[in-house]
């Protein structure tokens, strides 16, 4: 199979159809236009700090003796709180990921 020469002097070619289109658009000058905006970047940021608090909540609780039992296990900060901050973590990351701009506000 032979390979597939690209004439690069012809100014009216259409690359829409080759890969790395975006590449040939990018040095042509053209617009791009980028899988993300800044409001989800934005969002993923904060959902990215709901859930290092969320870890940080649900640390500690351990005994210094294994032969003593602490309750703080079973502390509310770590069976309640501390699974919301993920939980809802989780949600705003799932959220940032598919929300995209209407088609209004492009």
């Amino acid at each position: 199979m032979a390979a597939k020469k690209i004439d690069t002097k012809n100014k009216n070619m259409n690359y829409k159809n080759e890969p790395g289109a975006a590449n040939v658009a990018k040095l042509k000058g053209g617009d791009v236009e980028f899988a993300f905006s800044s409001t989800n970047y934005k969002l993923m940021g904060i959902g990215i700090v709901l859930l290092i608090i969320g870890f940080v909540l649900l640390a500690g609780g351990g005994s210094d003796d294994p032969n003593v039992f602490s309750y703080d296990i079973f502390d509310a900060r770590r069976l309640v709180i501390a699974p919301l901050f993920m939980l809802s973590g989780f949600m705003l990351e799932i959220y940032a990921i598919m929300h995209r701009k209407k088609e209004s506000d492009k």
